[in-house]
């Protein structure tokens, strides 16, 4: 089966990783296909594995040990990265307004309902969100290095870890992974 791994602290904050490291490192827990997607994290492989969770410990575990630090890791299918692409998250009116970009954020866990309400309530004239299954979508209408939202403000509001990419990258692995 095809899966893509969302690293999270990979190429951020001091932590630096070679792409060809992360995929020897993939390689040396017999996942195969590996390959890297650009230089934030995303890693394409296939395993018989039928569970998303385990190869997330797995990868984790096996992470930490040879990095020396936690990375944080989100499986998907290559189905469930093609779903979260093609998702229309907001109205088609909404997208026609000007906007600067929308990101997706891979959680653990489709969230509860409270969850959602908090998540909800971040709302403001710049930013909007959308849960669907395991993604967050945040439409921003700033810049990143603008917003007063980020990574570390909807990890808190969801109560656990989260990995961002944008949309863009999404579709490109997506794309990556067969999406007609």
């Amino acid at each position: 089966m095809r899966y893509v791994a969302f690293l999270r602290a990979i190429n951020v904050g001091g932590h630096i990783v070679k792409m060809d490291q992360l995929r020897k490192l993939f390689e040396q827990l017999g996942l195969t296909d590996v390959e890297t997607f650009i230089a934030s994290g995303n890693v394409l492989f296939s395993s018989p594995s039928k569970s998303s969770a385990a190869l997330e410990k797995k990868i984790e575990k096996h992470l930490k040990a040879a990095l020396g630090y936690e990375v944080a890791t989100f499986v998907r299918t290559a189905d469930e990265v093609c779903q979260a692409a093609a998702h229309e998250a907001f109205s088609p009116a909404v997208m026609k307004a000007p906007y600067h970009n929308l990101y997706v954020s891979f959680m653990r866990d489709a969230p509860a309902a409270a969850v959602k309400r908090a998540v909800e309530a971040l709302r403001s004239r710049d930013d909007e969100f959308h849960i669907n299954a395991r993604e967050l979508y945040w439409l921003s209408r700033l810049p990143f290095s603008e917003t007063k939202i980020g990574g570390a403000v909807l990890e808190k509001t969801i109560g656990g870890p989260a990995t961002m990419r944008s949309l863009s990258t999404v579709r490109k692995l997506a794309a990556k992974c067969g999406a007609k």
